[in-house]
């Protein structure tokens, strides 16, 4: 441990925690309905790393993966006789690795059911089973405890009573607040506080919640009640529902940003919780350091994967025949050809040896576009490379596969020589054919994205070799006239740094958009392909800009379809505009990627007359 006590050194310096341990795992591919706190036992590598990952992104504090270790949580799995091994272990694995340098704090969290007067545990089983898990990880050697996440006064008393009967290690007590600054049980901050205080808590602070904004505000009341250390560790802003998928959506420069008011505010302890990662660590580090320089801390070393575990990348001109015009610089050409709805692929082989008369140098297989049930891209794929011998770029998308299935199909693909992929998030099943299907989304796009990387680094979702590293070249989506700006560039640059190679925008139909998303990734230079959809009619371009997702289509494009009126001078102008878009987006970028509207090919064709 630290020759100084925490609670000394929280007097003199203002410390830093780790960020959120469940997201991290799930990141790493550990599936939602795993039992994350029994890694410590089963998989005791990776807590180690992420632990390892937090501190050398600068955190004085790293908490133990013992959250839901208490026996009503752990029970559903089978663990519940585990309680002690599973928090004694993790206690271990974190005081291993932060040596005498970093602190480490037993995390405990709520019990998952309700505790009396608003649930059927009373309170003398709720302290008996908070006293099992603070044994194990008093045990395992912890430096203090950090209870996270309670929305009910009554039930924190009880664990903190518990910790108070077998030691009087420090103690962090946060509350998780709402907008309104009340517990979820509609306790007001200041209220809690109160008791907090009352009962023994030495830090008393506030976690989770919607976001930094509330967190704020909460322990702006709270340092108005008490004079105990205050700590703040909120999640990365109030995350999105998406067909039942948590998303979380602060990027770390905003999550940085508030750690300055944090700071201002005197809270002496900050941290992050739910979807915040060793960036966002990172980067409140670096604003503690502006604002408080302290002496120079000292650093554990992490050995590089690359140096352990990790193969060396194939490099991009390697990896396909698409990926090497793309790596010399050339300006390549791709149309999409969508799978067939029944068993005759007659048609869409046709057409593909169309496209390789006509110099085209790819096809693109989209994955079940706009949610409808079709040939799987991977077949259609295979199918026409093999027949026509021309580059296919497979659409691959999060909607319809858990992170098992996702590795499998990747594996399979690798093998089978399919290797130009865009990762996609997917639309949901309710915009289809079947809205009553049901959508996995495990992982967006980003995180499919860091799957696919880290294939090519030799590793699966685990972490585990896979005995080579796969080829696979990587593109994204970008949308430049998305409604929130901001958020797709943010993505943008996560995407990237995933491991995204070239990335292939939706429709542009002014270049005003795509001029101002290229300015805003900078510095960020990956190959762009510009999307180009031809309009048929202004019917099909309502259709387009109000019905389906992540297409804006601007209204004097949406006028000019309207003046030209239906049939061929409709489709006409469409073609017109797709073809001028092109030629004004052409220096910007690195290629383009053509989109059949209503299937229609020779269109298609047309616009790429202007290159």
């Amino acid at each position: 441990m630290r020759k100084q006590p925490f609670l000394d050194c929280l007097n003199d310096h203002v410390l830093l925690c780790d960020g959120a341990m469940g997201t991290m795992l799930y990141e790493r591919g550990v599936y939602i309905n795993r039992c994350f706190d029994e890694l410590n036992i089963s998989n005791f590598g990776l807590i180690k790393q992420i632990h390892l990952e937090y501190i050398q992104a600068g955190a004085d504090i790293i908490e133990t993966n013992t959250f839901g270790a208490n026996r009503l949580k752990l029970s559903p799995h089978g663990f519940k006789k585990k309680v002690k091994e599973i928090n004694y272990e993790g206690a271990r694995i974190a005081r291993a690795v932060a040596q005498d340098q970093v602190y480490v704090a037993g995390s405990i969290g709520p019990l998952g059911k309700p505790v009396e007067p608003f649930g059927s545990i009373s309170q003398s089983e709720a302290r008996s089973i908070f006293l099992e898990q603070a044994e194990g990880l008093v045990q395992g050697g912890v430096d203090l405890f950090m209870l996270e996440t309670f929305g009910d006064i009554n039930e924190i008393r009880q664990a903190i009573l518990a910790i108070r009967e077998i030691c009087d290690k420090p103690i962090v007590a946060h509350m998780t607040f709402r907008n309104e600054g009340v517990t979820l049980m509609g306790v007001p901050a200041e209220t809690a506080a109160i008791s907090l205080d009352k009962w023994g808590a030495d830090v008393i602070g506030a976690n989770c919640g919607v976001g930094p904004q509330p967190v704020f505000d909460a322990i702006q009341r709270i340092s108005t009640v008490t004079d105990k250390k205050i700590s703040a560790q909120p999640n990365s802003g109030e995350p999105k529902l998406i067909d039942g998928r948590v998303i979380y959506m602060t990027s770390p420069e905003y999550y940085a940003s508030y750690a300055k008011r944090f700071l201002r505010a005197g809270v002496s302890l900050i941290g992050g919780c739910c979807g915040t990662s060793p960036e966002h660590i990172r980067r409140v580090r670096a604003v503690i350091k502006a604002i408080r320089p302290t002496s120079e801390r000292i650093q554990i070393q992490i050995p590089k994967k690359s140096e352990i575990l990790e193969a060396r990348p194939t490099s991009m001109s390697e990896k396909s025949e698409l990926a090497r015009k793309v790596s010399e610089g050339r300006f390549v050409v791709s149309v999409e050809l969508v799978p067939p709805r029944g068993l005759s692929t007659k048609t869409i082989i046709k057409r593909a040896a169309r496209l390789k008369a006509s110099g085209v140098d790819a096809v693109n297989i989209p994955d079940g576009p706009r949610a409808t049930a079709r040939m799987t891209p991977m077949a259609t794929a295979l199918l026409i490379k093999k027949q026509i011998d021309i580059e296919v770029l497979l659409h691959y998308c999060c909607r319809d596969r858990n992170l098992l299935g996702m590795q499998s199909d990747l594996l399979g693909m690798e093998a089978l020589n399919l290797r130009n992929i865009l990762v996609i998030t997917g639309d949901p099943p309710k915009l289809g054919d079947y809205p009553d299907a049901t959508a996995v989304f495990d992982i967006d796009s980003i995180g499919l994205t860091r799957m696919v990387s880290r294939l090519n680094h030799g590793l699966d979702i685990a972490g585990n070799s896979i005995g080579r590293q796969s080829s696979f070249f990587v593109g994204v989506g970008a949308n430049p006239a998305a409604i929130d700006f901001d958020r797709e560039v943010d993505r943008f640059h996560q995407k990237v740094e995933a491991g995204a190679e070239f990335a292939l925008t939706q429709p542009v139909y002014k270049t005003t958009y795509l001029q101002r998303f290229l300015e805003r990734i900078q510095p960020v230079k990956i190959p762009i392909l510009v999307g180009i959809l031809p309009l048929v009619s202004y019917r099909n371009a309502e259709f387009l800009h109000n019905e389906v997702p992540g297409m804006a289509i601007p209204d004097d494009i949406r006028h000019q379809m309207s003046q030209a009126g239906s049939g061929k001078q409709g489709r006409d102008q469409g073609v017109k505009i797709a073809r001028d878009a092109l030629i004004a987006a052409k220096d910007m970028v690195q290629g383009v990627y053509i989109m059949l509207p209503m299937g229609r090919l020779e269109m298609a064709l047309e616009v790429l007359e202007a290159v």
